[in-house]
């Protein structure tokens, strides 16, 4: 479970960076890297960056309904 959430909050990081290059300069990395915005690889890449999103709405809402981020407890 800790790799899951690692991969898809990195998979978010990805998408944050990519939405600031195409909110700054009309840069899609994304598109670029991958062969422009229809090519198949470049929307997998969106499709598993809104999945990743989603998937940590658990994680999210969990330390929520506690009070308390997990990165903020003390071991």
């Amino acid at each position: 479970m800790k790799a899951l959430n690692l991969v898809t909050l990195l998979l978010i990081i990805i998408g944050g960076i990519n939405w600031l290059l195409v909110g700054a300069f009309q840069f899609d990395l994304v598109a670029a890297i991958f062969g422009g915005q229809d090519a198949a690889l470049a929307r997998i890449v969106y499709v598993l960056v809104g999945l990743s999103a989603i998937y940590q709405l658990v994680p999210f809402f969990r330390a929520m309904s506690t009070g308390e981020v997990a990165a903020e407890r003390r071991h």
